[in-house]
């Protein structure tokens, strides 16, 4: 299962753990995904997509169609 945004293409990045003394080591930094459930009354269906909080709010300020139409329209995701 892919820890990559349905909406935003956030995906996992990489960086330093830095200690007190200035020693690093590789570490990720993973996006905050959550899997929801979205109605859609256009087409009468639920989907299901994995969403960071970022596109949460989004989806909370302009709706779950009009930011699936732009993030299509990005080629961020691909609706059926």
């Amino acid at each position: 299962m892919a820890k990559v945004c349905d909406i935003t293409g956030k995906r996992p990045r990489v960086g330093n753990n830095v200690s007190h003394a200035n020693n690093k080591t590789k570490r990720m930094f993973y996006p905050n995904l959550h899997k929801k459930n979205f109605y859609i009354p256009e087409e009468d269906a639920w989907i299901t997509l994995k969403v960071c909080s970022k596109a949460l709010r989004t989806i909370n300020k302009k709706g779950v169609s009009a930011v699936l139409k732009d993030a299509q329209a990005k080629g961020m995701i691909i609706i059926k």
